[in-house]
């Protein structure tokens, strides 16, 4: 596992941002609020609220600069805005939210492998500081996360070595890679899983999942440490 580090309160206007990193990679994790909810969600005349998220990288958080635009609007981008989206919606009681909306938006600042499971776990903490701030403000009763969410990838690299948390090396050279999101108890969230060579067996899935949830375990430390009981 790479080192974490995560820096809240990164930004002074925001309801709730970290800096988040694990090992090379770092994304800028801002948490907005909105008084109000997406018409979809409206149209079903439930009281509840809604999570959302974008992401995007910047134009030199790789080797070479991309166009804003097409780094913003791409397939990838919307791909991985989404999940960040349904993994964050699913460790919130969306009932207890009020009609608002909290958006998440992952910016990478610089991209070294894990850029999703980075903006998942910097992610988390920005919704959960917004939420306390919320709180704070007597305009939540409580704070509706029913559990902490991590994420993180592993692989098979280098002639069958199984590795946790793939750099953008281990990444591009893995014959299997394996984005994983998880709650603290343990329980799965999303599995996104490729061969990129050989095809894998049951018994090498399972190695790796396991791996992976001993992976989420010191993510979600990590974010304990940093935001303290909520409540």
């Amino acid at each position: 596992m790479r080192k974490i580090k995560i820096v809240k309160n990164y930004l002074k206007h925001a309801e709730g941002s970290c800096m988040f990193s694990m090992g090379e990679t770092k994304v800028l994790c801002v948490a907005s609020v909105d008084e109000k909810v997406p018409s979809f969600v409206e149209q079903k005349g439930e009281t509840y609220g809604w999570i959302t998220a974008e992401y995007a990288m910047l134009p030199r958080s790789c080797n070479q600069r991309s166009p804003r635009k097409k780094l913003s609007e791409g397939g990838r981008a919307q791909e991985i805005s989404r999940l960040i989206g349904r993994a964050l919606r699913a460790c919130v009681d969306l009932s207890k939210l009020g009609k608002r909306t909290v958006t998440i938006d992952c910016d990478v600042i610089r991209a070294d492998g894990g850029t999703r499971t980075a903006s998942i776990n910097g992610g988390f903490v920005a919704l959960a500081l917004a939420l306390k701030n919320l709180k704070k403000k007597k305009l939540l009763k409580e704070i509706p996360i029913r559990d902490f969410v991590g994420a993180v990838s592993v692989g098979i690299y280098d002639n069958g070595k199984k590795v946790l948390d793939l750099s953008a090396k281990e990444d591009n050279n893995a014959d299997l890679d394996m984005n994983v999101v998880m709650t603290s108890a343990g329980k799965f969230i999303e599995i996104q899983g490729t061969a990129e060579g050989e095809p894998f067996s049951r018994k090498e899935m399972d190695e790796l999942l396991d791996m992976a949830h001993k992976g989420v375990k010191l993510i979600n430390a990590a974010q304990k440490k940093s935001l303290g009981e909520i409540k």
